[in-house]
């Protein structure tokens, strides 16, 4: 099961919708079940160096299905995970990417979203996810 180009945009609606009440600019990131783009956005003056690391917040969170603040835990000197944001091309390993699951608790893809602190970032991506129809 794979998120609908349909289903991707209204995430990114709502975690656009979310960076507009608190005042932040986003670049926020949808992948499908497979880790590829799906579908995109960079608000108005959002930073450009956030664009691959809300691609690779997103990705990150469908590679292993957790969120990406749990990685970071797991990834710390002595962790189970140490070193890991060396794989896979690069992962990120701070807040802010969040597995997506549908109704029946399937994950379909990964959202991303950064360009403020990590916990604010956390909180968009978290408000993507009410956009799951």
């Amino acid at each position: 099961m794979n998120i609908s180009l349909e289903q991707a945009q209204a995430l990114v609606a709502a975690a656009k919708k979310k960076s507009e009440d608190m005042n932040l600019k986003m670049n926020i990131a949808i992948v499908d079940g497979g880790a590829n783009l799906v579908a995109f956005a960079r608000m108005d003056g959002a930073w450009l160096g956030s664009v691959d690391i809300a691609i690779k917040k997103a990705k990150t969170a469908r590679f292993f299905d957790m969120p990406t603040g749990d990685i970071g835990g797991l990834s710390q000197p002595g962790g189970a995970l140490y070193n890991i944001e060396h794989s896979n091309g690069g992962l990120i390993t701070f807040p802010g990417g969040l597995p997506i699951k549908n109704a029946q608790g399937e994950i379909i893809g990964g959202i991303g979203v950064s360009g403020s602190t990590v916990e604010n970032d956390h909180t968009v991506a978290e408000a993507g996810l009410s956009g799951l129809n």
